[in-house]
């Protein structure tokens, strides 16, 4: 069975679950992915999930009366995901639950915040996540795409790091992307970019008006589309500070360049895995009636990703942005 987080909060019997769903939901990446929540122990201390990932499509062709066709059969490669868990959990003193909640519910503040983090790292690792670095970790789509036929490096950067070059190079990087775009094996769901690219796609959009903003998500906000397609900005990684800007999607300290990422999230694409079940995110809440000073409070997710084509997803590389 498959779910996104809207099924998983139509499917809750909890109010409080249905809230916390919510809250993951206002991540745009979060709200339109697709989790396969069938993934099973099998045996051991993991829970694993197996899938063929096609690498070679099928082909057809005519015949002649009397001849046969061609025998070509398409091509995959398993692939063995393991599921990984991740989320964090929050202390409350007791007294400061009691004496200050006039001010500040600090249970639900802190859960609320939790969320956020949670949602944070499970998207910087969609895109980033490489578990030969931290074996805590899943793969993300980078990881899938470097070196494939979805992977589009110009052999010059696209500057755009001043207005001047927006509008010059405003046209080579639509025609970059659309390269890109062409060597997908469908319309993606959505392109995702950090915020300093967002900022130079919305000076195109001005320039070139082959960009759309006349439609909202599920919470209101406006979406920008090219081409009929959702740009979604990425926020920033897990834990970092107003002053320091560490995008999910990186930008060089040098070089100053970026990635654009195209997706089609589904069953036949790229969506995430959930265990079998409908509870995508679960949350362990304080009981202020026991005993104990410090109560102890944790949100948890237990999930990894699947790309089940290799043109299911594709990356834009040298978009200079500084």
């Amino acid at each position: 069975m498959a779910l996104t987080l809207l099924d998983a909060q139509n499917l809750s019997d909890s109010k409080l679950s249905a809230q916390i769903i919510d809250e993951f939901r206002h991540d745009p990446l979060f709200d339109m992915m697709l989790f396969d929540n069938n993934a099973k122990a099998q045996g051991g201390k993991s829970l694993t999930y197996v899938y063929n990932r096609v690498t070679t499509m099928p082909t057809a062709e005519f015949r002649e009366i009397g001849s046969d066709y061609t025998a070509q059969e398409a091509k995959t490669t398993q692939y063995t995901v393991t599921l990984k868990p991740f989320g964090g959990s929050f202390e409350v003193d007791r007294i400061l639950q009691s004496d200050e909640k006039q001010i500040m519910d600090l249970i639900q503040f802190e859960l609320s915040q939790k969320i956020k983090a949670t949602r944070a790292l499970f998207t910087d690792t969609f895109i980033n996540g490489d578990s030969s670095d931290d074996e805590n970790a899943f793969d993300g789509i980078d990881t899938a795409l470097t070196s494939s036929n979805t992977e589009v490096t110009p052999s010059a950067a696209i500057d755009l790091s001043t207005s001047a070059n927006i509008t010059t190079n405003g046209n080579l990087f639509m025609d970059e992307l659309d390269k890109m775009l062409s060597n997908l094996d469908g319309v993606p769901t959505a392109l995702l970019v950090n915020r300093k690219l967002a900022s130079v796609i919305n000076g195109i959009a001005r320039r070139s008006g082959y960009f759309s903003t006349n439609e909202v998500d599920s919470f209101g906000a406006p979406v920008t589309k090219y081409a009929g397609i959702p740009i979604i900005t990425l926020g920033d990684k897990v834990g970092s500070t107003p002053s320091v800007e560490t995008p999910i999607i990186p930008i060089d300290s040098t070089s100053k360049e970026t990635s654009l990422y195209a997706v089609r999230i589904g069953l036949d694409g790229v969506h995430a895995i959930s265990p079998e079940g409908n509870n995508i995110v679960s949350t362990y809440l304080p009981n202020m009636a026991e005993p104990g000073a410090v109560k102890k409070g944790e949100v948890e997710m237990i999930s990894a990703i699947a790309l089940k084509a290799t043109r299911a997803a594709g990356v834009l590389r040298k978009i200079k942005v500084g």
